[in-house]
């Protein structure tokens, strides 16, 4: 018996492994999620109550009741980050304690840490480059392209499409889908909203 692929799915800033799982079976059809394994797990930082709103953002909480949880802390400006190391070796501990994993999906804030060794594929919903060039040159060293297997979600009317754009220089070969929407979840089945 063929086995299904199996990911670990890291959900967006200030959500939830519940908000996350909730999203992506509400707009991905059976057909697609019946062929893969996903697993989802909370980030390892409640997110802060004094956290900036983000412009062109709706507020998770006029959606999803509480918790929060971040995978990483950045300022107003998105400029510093902190406690990125130990995110990644807590999602290293969970990938031990959960078993084998195919791949990482992540949304936005999720998809940075699709640096996590060992991992061959990934989807990323809404990814964007860091703004910060410390933290961008980590994530992605220049000339050293990302040659796992890499599909990509990018909104039209995305506020960090362009950012999504240049992420896609960080991979050997990504594979893209376009949706008409924004920075989201896209609705999967509805192949006349797709773009590849």
């Amino acid at each position: 018996m063929k086995t299904k692929p199996r990911f670990l799915c890291l959900h967006g800033m200030r959500t939830s492994a519940k908000i996350f799982k909730e999203q992506i079976f509400k707009r991905w059809p059976d057909s697609i999620l019946e062929n893969i394994d996903l697993v989802f797990i909370d980030a390892p930082f409640p997110s802060l109550d004094d956290k900036p709103t983000i412009r062109g953002f709706v507020g998770i909480d006029d959606l999803f009741d509480p918790p929060y949880y971040d995978w990483f802390q950045f300022d107003q400006e998105f400029m510093e980050y902190k406690n990125l190391d130990e995110c990644i070796d807590y999602i290293q501990d969970c990938m031990l304690k959960l078993g084998h994993f195919d791949g990482l999906m992540g949304f936005s804030q999720g998809l940075a840490l699709n640096k996590v060794p060992q991992i061959r594929n990934v989807m990323i919903i809404g990814g964007a480059t860091f703004l910060c060039p410390v933290m961008a040159e980590k994530a992605h060293p220049p000339g050293n392209k990302n040659s796992c297997k890499s599909l990509h979600f990018l909104g039209e009317t995305d506020i960090l499409k362009e950012r999504g754009m240049k992420l896609l220089e960080s991979f050997v070969n990504p594979y893209v889908i376009h949706h008409p929407r924004g920075h989201t979840i896209p609705r999967l089945g509805k192949p006349t909203e797709l773009l590849m």
